[in-house]
């Protein structure tokens, strides 16, 4: 007979796996219609996960929401990862982040592949739609967040230092320095910012496990920084998107101007192929930073499939690292008034490097003429004041762009 012991672990077994598959597949469904960037892929997340199948509660949520803007990183895949962990473990936290990327990633995947098809003339035109809808959807992007981000004096003149400092370049020093920056205007002048509150987390591990983590990656960002230029093609690649990863904060359009550091000012990728890829990654579902294996399977240097692998790895490696290692503390920490004036801070001045950015490189590289202006303006007012399908939006820049050469071509 069997003993009540082992049917014991057996039920607890089956109910580990079945919370596996269930966190597997309740993120796959959200990676393939998560559309429209992180804030949006928070709303899905809080409906599936929150309101119809009660993994955390309201307070928790918001607790897991408020680390992923504090912490450099995706924030949309930390909160997915964060979930899938606090439901079914560590299996389960890459279970949720496997099945919410992998569907953009394919997606982008192919779309390099096809880059070398379109060189014709209206292959081009059709590239540079995407050129155009990247600049409306980095506008809107601006907006969105200023709005929320920026609502008063103190924080919009730190948003408007932060644009200042970064057009001067877009260095990772620079973008660290304006990060930092930020957070110490928050502290000093975002006075009465609220905190955290609500139910501890319970990660399933203690804050020794959570230090160990956050001590692997910042041994790797400092890795990542000292590397020298020299070594090999797919040690520099994923030393690049580590720090780029390790370094963004606030997600989604904010990853541009690192990652054109990291890719188009070494020639890696140019910058033709490098908004191609941002303007169709606006096109699928999941998190932008699944852009990475678009560029990846881009560099000439290494096999495509390689490139991709490890860019997308390197990428997300530092802000899932830092969201499991600071899980076990976040209850205390965050709740602290000097870490939600931080937060604010910090938020302000990713407002001021998403504008930047729509500057240079979006802008300078998209759009040369009025209709130009024209197409982009057209977009903005679309996705801004209506509720059209970003994949609408989309399939209007391309045929606007390609119509374009029709008509100058009669």
């Amino acid at each position: 007979m069997t003993s009540p012991n082992a049917s014991n672990e057996a039920d607890v077994t089956g109910r580990a796996a079945a919370r596996r598959s269930e966190v597997f597949k309740t993120f796959l469904k959200l990676g393939l219609t998560s559309f429209g960037g992180p804030i949006a892929h928070l709303g899905y997340f809080h409906r599936e996960i929150v309101t119809k199948r009660r993994w955390v509660d309201e307070a928790q949520y918001a607790q897991l929401v408020a680390l992923g803007q504090f912490l450099p990183g995706p924030a949309s895949s930390q909160v997915g990862f964060s979930l899938g962990l606090l439901r079914a473990g560590w299996i389960g936290g890459l279970a949720a982040f496997v099945a919410f990327t992998l569907p953009s990633v394919l997606l982008l995947l192919a779309f390099a592949r096809a880059i070398p098809l379109l060189h014709e003339p209206y292959g081009q035109a059709a590239i540079h739609g995407l050129k155009l809808l990247a600049v409306a959807v980095v506008a809107q992007g601006v907006l969105t967040m200023a709005q929320r981000l920026t609502p008063d004096l103190q924080r919009r003149l730190i948003a408007v230092a932060g644009a200042a400092v970064a057009i001067i370049g877009s260095t990772s020093i620079l973008q660290l320095i304006v990060i930092v920056g930020g957070a110490v205007a928050g502290v000093l002048f975002c006075r009465g910012s609220s905190g955290a509150d609500g139910a501890s987390l319970q990660p399933g591990y203690g804050p020794r496990t959570g230090m160990i983590l956050i001590v692997v990656c910042a041994a790797l960002l400092v890795i990542s920084l000292v590397l020298p230029a020299d070594v090999s093609p797919l040690a520099s690649i994923a030393a690049a998107f580590y720090r780029t990863g390790a370094l963004v904060f606030g997600g989604g359009h904010v990853v541009l101007p690192l990652l054109q550091e990291a890719v188009v000012d070494p020639g890696w990728v140019n910058s033709e192929d490098f908004l191609a890829g941002y303007g169709a990654a606006q096109a699928v579902p999941g998190p932008m930073f699944s852009l990475a294996a678009f560029l990846g399977a881009r560099i000439e240097q290494v096999d495509d499939l390689l490139g991709a692998t490890v860019s997308l790895l390197a990428i997300f490696l530092p802000g899932l690292l830092l969201m499991a290692g600071m899980l076990p503390f976040w209850h205390a920490i965050g709740r602290t008034p000097r870490a939600a004036n931080a937060i604010a801070g910090v938020n302000a001045a990713v407002v001021g490097l998403l504008a930047a950015a729509l500057y240079n490189p979006v802008w300078t590289s998209a759009v040369h003429e009025w209709t130009d202006i024209a197409i982009a303006a057209l977009a903005f007012v679309v996705l801004t004041a209506t509720r059209t399908p970003v994949l609408a939006v989309v399939a209007g820049c391309v045929v606007a762009s390609m119509a374009r050469l029709a008509l100058s071509s009669m």
